[in-house]
């Protein structure tokens, strides 16, 4: 699970009440670059709310490329909250501009880019992902006076999973490795993803029992969205927030039953017992 502390997640500062938008307010907030903040709260708003127009997916690409909205450190907050909106768009249009955003010298673009990429579900980024993970574990170390590391590399292995990239398992396995527990997880996750091997859905497993409710948190999401069903008891009794775990159990229920006989006029005796484990939850 990717949980970087990014300066800019989605919603900008002094937005928590929601500004109520039009669509057409939105869109016009986006194209025009007088006040950035406008259009960086109308990226969020226009993602958050699924607004598919033409005319959006244009704006947000013609945003992965803005040069004006820039933070003293370097950051493009709104480059950020496009990259996350086309994402959520999924128009494949986005895709090139994405990937040209996997070398923009932003991290949280990066990372925003990689996640975006994963949801779209379009191969052709494989090859391009992976070579962020050049170097392997070895180069993956934090840097001095920065909050994270040199790429986003939870994030593009957590999207070489979904993309069933088989051809990253030996680039992602050596970050089994990597001394920082949410980069193992991420790893773990898309080994799973991309071999079927439950070992490595057990080290998740493993992993509700730790420590730090972080780290529980963030197995409980990885294991959610693998749809492991062998993890659902121990999802269950995770000393955690209840309403995460029910998220995770969806996303195993989920699973199963994408993954069950369509002919099928029942649902698969594993379905109902995850059903039941969330009623218990309720």
């Amino acid at each position: 699970m990717v949980m970087q502390s990014s300066p800019e997640q989605d919603l900008p500062a002094g937005a928590a009440g929601g500004e109520s938008l039009t669509v057409q307010q939105a869109i016009t907030n986006l194209k025009q670059r007088e006040d950035l903040s406008l259009c960086y709260y109308a990226a969020w708003w226009l993602g958050k709310f699924r607004v598919r127009e033409s005319v959006v997916i244009e704006a947000l690409i013609a945003a992965l490329e803005e040069q004006g909205d820039r933070t003293e450190s370097g950051g493009y907050p709104l480059r950020r909250n496009a990259a996350r909106a086309l994402g959520k768009l999924g128009d494949p249009q986005a895709v090139s501009g994405l990937m040209d955003c996997l070398d923009c010298s932003d991290f949280y673009v990066r990372e925003a880019a990689a996640q975006s990429l994963g949801m779209l579900g379009d191969r052709t980024c494989v090859p391009k992902l992976i070579t962020l993970l050049k170097g392997g574990v070895a180069v993956a170390q934090p840097i001095p006076g920065s909050p994270h590391l040199a790429q986003p590399y939870s994030a593009v292995m957590e999207a070489l999973g979904v993309l069933g990239a088989t051809e990253a398992i030996g680039a992602i396995e050596p970050f089994l490795g990597h001394p920082m527990e949410l980069v193992q997880y991420a790893a773990a996750r898309a080994m799973y993803q991309l071999t079927q091997n439950p070992s490595y859905a057990e080290r998740l497993i493993k992993a509700l029992k730790g420590e730090k409710l972080q780290l529980r948190r963030a197995a409980l999401a990885d294991l959610g969205a693998i749809g492991y069903l062998g993890a659902a008891e121990a999802i269950a009794q995770t000393l955690a927030e209840n309403s995460l775990k029910l998220i995770a159990l969806k996303g195993v229920l989920e699973h199963q039953v994408k993954n069950s006989s369509p002919e099928s006029a029942t649902l698969p005796d594993a379905a109902i017992q995850v059903m039941t484990l969330m009623d218990n939850l309720l």
